[in-house]
């Protein structure tokens, strides 16, 4: 909690027609009411001079901005979350109610628009945006906003920045360029990207993006490698050589016993004996 110097005007002002009306009214005016308006000034003073909170706003701020935090999505949620975690949070009469990606795909069917943090290769391109919440004291002016995307390897993709003219109330802002992804030969790979929102130079939000292969990727990905596994096999079989094995012993040649192992080759022996005496 601590003071600020705005609003300084008007409170001074409040303070002199608060301290005529007593003056005036004198002895006339009882004394719940002197102090209803002494307590009303008060109130006014610290509603405008102390801030509340890590966003450093005042009662008044707070007041303003309680009907719109419902509206806040999980993704601004969760972006503001990972910028608060790198201190580099914007502090200010702005409220970040959304933000995300536009992906955008040509068909035969037309254009087609979605929002998503999931994209892949086949997708003509990507615009990201964000909705904010102007309180007054940071709206009628112009604001620079900077969108910025990060690859599975660190390396700046996206980079635009433009100024816009901020109102009171709800702001929409989108990038008027898009990253292409069909057909850019410059994006290598595929895997999890970082989207980064900076308002007046202060980072607003970080998200995740998950950028997958294109159906013609995949294709010849998984056509080189069973064409791999292939030439593994051919080789394999290539290298084996077939050797002929003799004859494994049956059940009945195991249990077969020596003497009539002996007794079947001496009539073996007999019956050659015979046949060359017949010859």
């Amino acid at each position: 909690m601590r003071f600020r110097r705005r609003n300084t005007a008007w409170l001074v002002a409040l303070g002199l027609i608060i301290g005529l009306a007593l003056l005036a009214a004198g002895s006339t005016v009882a004394a719940p009411v002197q102090l209803a308006l002494l307590a009303i000034f008060a109130v006014a003073m610290g509603a405008s001079f102390i801030e509340l909170g890590q966003q450093n706003q005042t009662l008044l701020d707070t007041i303003r901005t309680s009907p719109v935090r419902g509206r806040i999505t999980p993704q601004a949620k969760d972006a503001e979350a990972r910028a608060k975690a790198r201190g580099l949070y914007y502090r200010g009469g702005i409220t970040m109610l959304d933000v995300g990606l536009i992906a955008v795909q040509t068909s035969e069917e037309g254009m087609a628009m979605r929002r998503t943090m999931s994209v892949s290769k086949d997708d003509d391109g990507v615009r990201p945006y964000i909705t904010l919440f102007v309180l007054p004291r940071d709206a009628d002016r112009n604001a620079s906003i900077r969108f910025e995307l990060y690859d599975q390897a660190g390396q700046p993709r996206f980079v635009y920045e433009t100024r816009k003219y901020l109102r009171e109330g709800e702001v929409t802002i989108m990038s008027d360029n898009y990253l292409p992804l069909a057909g850019n030969n410059d994006i290598k790979g595929a895997g999890d990207w970082e989207s980064r929102i900076y308002v007046d130079g202060n980072l607003m939000g970080v998200q995740t993006m998950t950028l997958s292969p294109s159906l013609s990727e995949r294709s010849s990905r998984l056509a080189r490698q069973a064409s791999r596994l292939a030439n593994d096999e051919d080789v394999v079989f290539d290298i084996m050589d077939e050797v002929k094995e003799e004859r494994a012993p049956t059940l009945q040649d195991l249990l077969q016993k020596p003497e009539d192992t002996q007794d079947a080759e001496a009539a073996q022996r007999r019956r050659s004996a015979t046949a060359r005496r017949r010859r």
